[in-house]
């Protein structure tokens, strides 16, 4: 899943993609690089980020949707949004897939997603991104994470989306320490038995930063390619990235190692 912020304010790469016709463009290029789904988002949700009014979220994403949806019709595009209005729309314009951080907070969301035939990514967020890394606390992480995506998978289930169109995300960086962190990508398989497919977003993120010293997102590559490489290979079937490309040899190389073939 390659990553397209059209927001002024995102942590890694704010204000670049922030017009329509850069966005797109960006898209279509993750997609040549080899993603097979282009995420494209209107709100930031970096720790400390205000919300955004759905009329501007709309603003932001619908016209990118539209035209990445005709231009590359062989790449499925989701909506990276917590709001089921915004949802709506971006469904109808052409996205197949809504990537939720709030996991469904919206008690509009699953009815939406069900009316559509979408997929869903229901993912684990402690608190609201302004406050959530101000002190992060759990008594066990990994169980923790796991009981709460658990819960919304079965109410997803139960609202009529099937398992075959869920996806669970733990949520990197949002809510958690860099510990938390480590013991949730050191424990990716447990969500494995959760009747959905798993997700992991850890590129660029604070966490590598700090255990790399690399203060600026765009500096943290080695980093991200290594986290991304460990969560597939502990089972997650989709890796969230801005650096595609880099990812997708990776990745090659290390599936041609661990089959024994090429």
């Amino acid at each position: 899943m390659g990553i397209v912020n059209v927001t002024p304010d995102s942590f890694s790469d704010g204000g670049l993609f922030d017009d329509a016709a850069s966005a797109v463009t960006h898209g279509a290029r993750l997609a040549d690089e080899g993603a097979d789904i282009i995420d494209i988002g209107g709100e930031s949700t970096r720790p400390g980020a205000e919300p955004v009014p759905a009329a501007e979220e709309r603003r932001r994403v619908l016209p990118v949707i539209e035209a990445l949806c005709a231009a590359r019709r062989d790449v499925a595009v989701s909506v990276d949004t917590r709001h089921a209005a915004v949802a709506t729309d971006a469904l109808t314009a052409g996205a197949t897939i809504v990537n939720d951080v709030s996991g469904g907070a919206d008690v509009a969301m699953l009815p939406v997603v069900v009316k559509a035939g979408a997929g869903l990514v229901l993912m684990h967020m402690r608190g609201e991104p302004g406050t959530m890394q101000d002190a992060p606390l759990y008594d066990d992480v990994v169980s923790e994470v796991h009981d709460y995506l658990r819960e919304r998978v079965e109410a997803a289930i139960f609202a009529g989306i099937g398992a075959d169109r869920l996806c669970v995300d733990p949520g990197i960086g949002f809510g958690k320490n860099v510990e938390h962190n480590l013991q949730l990508l050191r424990s990716i398989g447990v969500l494995r038995d959760l009747d959905a497919a798993v997700m992991v977003g850890a590129s660029r993120k604070r966490f590598v930063g700090a255990l790399t010293g690399a203060d600026e997102p765009r500096d943290r590559l080695e980093g991200s390619l290594a986290a991304a490489i460990l969560a597939a290979a502990s089972g997650a079937d989709i890796v969230r990235v801005h650096d595609v490309g880099e990812t997708v040899r990776a990745l090659r190389v290390a599936d041609a190692i661990s089959r024994g073939s090429a």
